[in-house]
């Protein structure tokens, strides 16, 4: 019997030469006359480790890592092929690994387990059980038990995922309706929106037909990062195997039931994130901010009622479909239930997706599973949310990750990336950073963010040359607050969050 070989194809793994691994290793069965049968699956988010090798046997999948392309001659004469354990890369059972042992993985079960384009894997790992299950559930009854769960949107405004497809429903029957995926992935330090639709696709495809089945929609698009191009081929793909197999299209598996599903590239601006600036862009329009209300699930894309949630809020339903509202709600702490998908990135050590129930702390994160910085200095500052969001200083890291946690200590988890910063790092150039960032990715059609964020690095630059420095202060903030307040959306008025930040825990840095 062939040997099963693992090799991932997502883009941090072929970034660092897994084509290459994949390549040389079939070569080399090729050459000692092995049987062998090579997978290209996706990653398990142990971005550090990548590329991971896995190899099938009685002790469960063999795991090597980091496998650069000339590590094999010597891996292969140590045993790879058959799982052997002398060598320094050799991690033994993956499953075992303290990283992946330690998560609760829901939404991400199955990546890293199969090839992400089988059906037939899909299938084999409880892919697809939502869908039946739905497909036999009234709408109100689909609607009930995603609000049940207590899902909120994962896209950084954490608002009641139930509550968005209520309105929906609500609207009359009669109406076009459709279902929009923001896969518009652009906050710094986030990748688990590309992980899911480079190694779990079917996933993100299920969680879109319920949806549609939940709120009456019969239309869907996935609004992709323009700087995916794996993702985009991917989910391509098992768009095209999930029609033919009926998981999409005018019959969904005989209900008589239909769902079509496009992906459109997105326009490779930061403002295409905000929900009505991604439907005006959809429309192909320029994407501005469209102002609220009417709401988009009452007058979205097209002028139609629409559901627009982010990849992982869509990529939750099928489980919480498939195991019951109670299983998914019973996990994570107050009013945030369930896992959150942590994205670890900067200047850390282990650098990779975990999930886990709401309430760990940061500095479990950051120490536990990050192991500290990369470059082995002491720790100065962590951004959690993406650039919009504050910076943390060691005294809130025994924060727990929770909503409502962070919103009272004037920070947020957004979209779950978590950047680690040593003690190297210029926090006033990191606050400059932030209203330069805005005044490049705004839309422009508000004053505040608009002029704001071009006099908001006006008077840092002040700050930073000394020029009367107290009262400048006394005028950034002043800015920051009109911007705040004043903000057509949350680009202008989050963006004084990293450098309120940096005012009231890095003074000292802001002055230079």
């Amino acid at each position: 019997m062939a040997t099963r070989i693992y090799v991932p194809c997502d883009t941090t793994a072929l970034s660092l030469g897994a084509d290459e691994v994949a390549r040389r290793i079939e070569q080399a069965a090729g050459d000692r006359g092995l049987s062998i049968r090579l997978v290209r699956n996706g990653s398990r988010g142990l971005c550090w480790l990548e590329p991971l090798v896995e190899v099938d046997t009685g002790r469960g999948r063999i795991a090597y890592g980091p496998v650069a392309p000339e590590d094999l001659p010597e891996l292969l004469d140590a045993g790879l092929l058959d799982g052997q354990p002398g060598h320094s890369k050799c991690l033994g059972n993956i499953e075992e690994h303290p990283y992946l042992k330690r998560q609760q993985r829901l939404t991400f079960a199955r990546i890293g387990l199969t090839d992400p384009l089988s059906l037939d894997d899909y299938r084999a790992h409880g892919g697809f059980e939502g869908l039946e299950r739905a497909a036999g559930m009234t709408p109100q009854a689909i609607v009930d038990q995603v609000r049940e769960s207590g899902l909120r949107g994962r896209g950084g405004a954490a608002f009641p995922t139930g509550i968005k497809w209520q309105t929906v429903l609500n609207q009359p029957g009669d109406q076009q309706k459709y279902i929009v995926c923001n896969a518009d992935e652009g906050d710094s330090g986030s990748f688990a929106d590309r992980l899911v639709m480079e190694c779990d696709p079917y996933l993100l495809i299920e969680g879109m037909v319920i949806a549609g089945l939940a709120v009456g929609a019969d239309q869907g698009y996935i609004y992709l990062r323009e700087e995916y191009p794996v993702a985009h081929r991917i989910l391509n793909q098992a768009i095209a195997r999930a029609e033919a197999e009926d998981y999409l299209g005018a019959d969904l598996r005989g209900t008589g039931q239909s769902f079509h599903l496009e992906v459109r590239l997105a326009a490779g601006a930061y403002i295409c994130g905000e929900e009505t600036s991604l439907l005006e862009s959809l429309e192909g329009k320029r994407g501005l901010v469209r102002a609220k209300p009417p709401l988009p699930a009452i007058h979205g894309l097209f002028g139609q009622p629409t559901v627009v949630n982010n990849v992982l809020s869509l990529a939750t339903v099928p489980f919480i479909l498939a195991r019951g509202a109670s299983t998914y709600a019973n996990v994570g702490m107050g009013k945030s239930r369930g896992t959150l998908p942590i994205q670890l990135a900067g200047n850390i050590r282990r650098g990779g997706l975990i999930e886990l129930g709401f309430g760990i702390t940061l500095r479990e994160i950051l120490e536990d599973f990050g192991g500290g910085t990369y470059s082995g200095r002491p720790m100065k500052a962590v951004q959690v949310g993406g650039p919009l969001m504050a910076y943390l200083p060691d005294s809130q890291w025994d924060t727990p990750m929770d909503y409502e946690a962070f919103a009272q200590i004037g920070a947020g988890i957004g979209h779950g990336g978590v950047v680690a910063f040593d003690d190297t790092v210029d926090m006033g150039e990191q606050a400059r950073f932030a209203m330069e960032f805005c005044t490049v990715e705004s839309c422009g059609k508000c004053t505040p963010c608009r002029i704001g964020s071009v006099r908001g690095v006006e008077v840092i630059d002040r700050i930073r040359a000394g020029e009367h420095p107290e009262a400048n202060l006394a005028l950034l903030e002043d800015l920051c607050e009109t911007m705040v307040d004043g903000s057509l959306c949350a680009m202008g008025g989050m963006t004084p969050f990293p450098v309120q930040s940096v005012m009231k825990h890095f003074p000292g840095d802001l002055k230079g």
